[in-house]
């Protein structure tokens, strides 16, 4: 049995298969762990959906930043935008029945102490306990009050989380740092408009704030400016740009050997990230 965590599919379906063929996946032995944003902006996020909750327990999945935007749109507060490619998604027949399956997906995946499954990652301060504490207040409002959740959960403060916050405040505070973050500033606060890669020198990469000592292990995507490439010992990231023409990659948690396949090619000018 192995058990592979992928990066951002981003409704790239066709090279999804391409990579599970090199993988020699096997849905009744294997498993595959995706780190978020399966939808939006690749041509196909309805074939990829319906693929993912085909596998059943063969697959699981935490919720990225598109992701959440998908379902807020269910509920009259997402930005979908042309790009995204999502109208066939919107239109298929069983729309409903996939933003439903997608509202029980956590917002992190954390079997053991050794490693931790998330979108963009864990804020600094926050232990992995912590992190899955409130992730799961998140999901239980996803699951059971989903309108007024995507109502508020948009803007980009508060940029700490504190315990005399309202509820609201710190519940979009978990969904930013979870599934938006690539910078803090130096005193641990969470920046959220640059995309750049890491080295800009006013700014922190988030998981420095990551104690090396720490026995969890990150397994991360979101920041394709990493191209798949982090310093950090106890941080692996996954996204390489699948969407923007990259690659499409995949780490094997036993063996610890990363598959990559090409990733989408438009015919038109790739747009940047």
């Amino acid at each position: 049995m192995a058990s592979y965590v992928l990066g951002d599919i981003q409704g790239c379906y066709d090279q999804l298969q391409h990579l599970l063929a090199e993988l020699k996946f096997d849905e009744k032995q294997d498993q595959l762990w995706f780190c978020g944003d399966l939808v939006a902006r690749g041509p196909k996020s309805l074939e990829t959906l319906r693929f993912v909750r085909s596998l059943g327990s063969a697959a699981i999945t935490v919720l990225g930043n598109h992701d959440l935007n998908l379902i807020a749109s269910h509920y009259g507060h997402g930005h979908i935008k042309p790009a995204d490619q999502l109208e066939p998604l919107l239109q298929a027949a069983d729309f409903p029945e996939l933003i439903h399956w997608l509202q029980q997906q956590p917002l992190i995946h954390s079997p053991d102490e050794d490693y931790l499954l998330v979108h963009a990652g864990i804020p600094p301060g926050w232990s992995r306990t912590f992190a899955m504490q409130q992730a799961e207040k998140v999901t239980s409002w996803l699951q059971q009050d989903p309108a007024s959740l995507t109502a508020f959960m948009y803007g980009n403060e508060p940029s700490h989380w504190s315990p005399t916050d309202s509820p609201s405040d710190q519940l979009r505070f978990t969904i930013n740092a979870l599934t938006r973050m690539r910078f803090c500033l130096p005193d641990g606060s969470l920046e959220l408009k640059e995309k750049s890669g890491p080295d800009n020198s006013s700014l922190v990469p988030w998981y420095h704030f990551w104690p090396q000592q720490q026995n969890t292990t990150i397994l991360f995507g979101h920041w394709a400016a990493l191209n798949g490439k982090c310093p950090h010992s106890k941080a692996i990231a996954l996204d390489t740009g699948c969407v923007w023409g990259n690659l499409l990659s995949a780490y094997c948690i036993q063996t610890k050997q990363r598959y990559s396949v090409q990733g989408y090619q438009k015919k038109s000018a790739i747009i940047r990230p």
